[in-house]
């Protein structure tokens, strides 16, 4: 337990020069982190690549990208030869490509929505990749888009931890986007445009294991496999799926889904190839290091929407809240009684289609 007891050097106090002891402290934590990874055995190797000998079978269409690795899709709306408007999905945490905002077919078919989906890397049948990066979400995002034909063009909507995707498309390829929506876009308590007391005090409302998984995840990335597999230490709560849910319907739904088994299967297909891969990779790049700053970006050249719930027990609000706060140019979107599966509220994904294509 001697380790545990260093648990200031990794405090989300010390995230950023914002002075006294805490700053001081961070140089500290990479000590740390460094000190483990030297002593604990690297991640390891995909477990069972799709469409390898012994390795899960490739069931859905994917694309071959330019550095050779593959993603899976999933197209759903209107055919895409007779679409007005064409939208790629990025998926969020534990997701597959076959998530959506489930609009109902009647809206997407009075508006021409065509929209795809894709499994992002390292999750379900797409190839996983070690330089996973908020850029090279974005990136696949385009790749994906000119692949399947989509045009100069196009929409983005990411769900929860997904939008990171997003934020990436605004940062890098703005150019090519139309529109962007993000529902319930998870925050990094790093991002320097968050006040730093506020965003301490928010960080530390959290269980106590999830406040650890971040600490590993922003600065020591390398030992997240190791420390995510010691049943000693604290850590995620959201992938044990324990993590305490305020709002009636998300708990209910999260409850259904572990008495019929879906739970567990979601689970089990999006970490088919080894979940390095898939869930801790995503949470290096979500909670890691950024380029960039989402409250510094300039405003984009296209409408971009922020769906919130007021009651979301995974992303706080008031952080959620300050970001909007900061982006004049963000069209935000408070839903009063609502929690973190947006998904699943009734007609919501007709009004997202509605509000971006009506």
């Amino acid at each position: 337990m001697e380790l545990l007891s260093t648990a200031p050097m990794l405090s989300c106090a010390a995230k950023r020069g914002a002075g006294g002891a805490g700053s001081a402290m961070a140089p500290l934590a990479g000590a740390l982190g460094s000190w483990i990874a030297r002593a604990v055995a690297p991640p390891p190797p995909p477990r069972r690549i799709c469409g390898s000998p012994g390795g899960p079978p490739v069931t859905a269409p994917r694309v071959r990208l330019k550095d050779g690795r593959h993603l899976a899709y999933s197209e759903s709306g209107v055919r895409k030869e007779d679409a007005r408007f064409k939208v790629v999905f990025s998926h969020g945490f534990t997701g597959s490509r076959l998530d959506s905002v489930r609009p109902s077919p009647e809206v997407a078919e009075e508006l021409g929505v065509y929209m795809v989906g894709f499994d992002r890397a390292g999750y379900g049948e797409s190839d996983p990749n070690p330089n996973r990066s908020v850029k090279s979400a974005a990136l696949d995002v385009e790749e994906l888009a000119d692949a399947l034909g989509l045009g100069p063009k196009f929409y983005v909507i990411g769900i929860s931890l997904g939008c990171h995707a997003v934020w990436g498309a605004l940062k890098y390829i703005p150019e090519r986007i139309a529109g962007a929506a993000m529902m319930a876009p998870v925050i990094n308590y790093w991002w320097p445009g968050f006040p730093a007391e506020l965003a301490a005090e928010v960080y530390n409302k959290q269980e106590v294991g999830d406040q650890w998984a971040l600490r590993v995840s922003h600065h020591a990335p390398s030992i997240l496999h190791w420390w995510m597999e010691q049943s000693w230490l604290p850590t995620s709560t959201v992938v044990a799926g324990t993590t305490p849910l305020p709002n009636k319907r998300d708990a209910e739904i999260r409850r259904n889904m572990k008495a019929d088994g879906s739970f567990q299967k979601k689970n089990d297909l999006a970490t088919q190839q080894g979940i390095h891969e898939s869930y801790y990779r995503d949470m290096t790049v979500m909670f890691g290091k950024w380029e960039f700053d989402p409250m510094s970006l300039p405003k984009p050249p296209c409408p971009v929407h922020i769906w919130q719930g007021d009651e979301d027990g995974l992303v706080p609000v008031v952080l959620q809240r300050h970001l909007a706060s900061r982006l004049s140019w963000v069209n935000y979107h408070e839903l009063p009684g609502t929690g973190h599966f947006l998904s699943a509220v009734p007609g919501l994904g007709d009004t997202v289609l509605r509000t971006i294509f009506g």
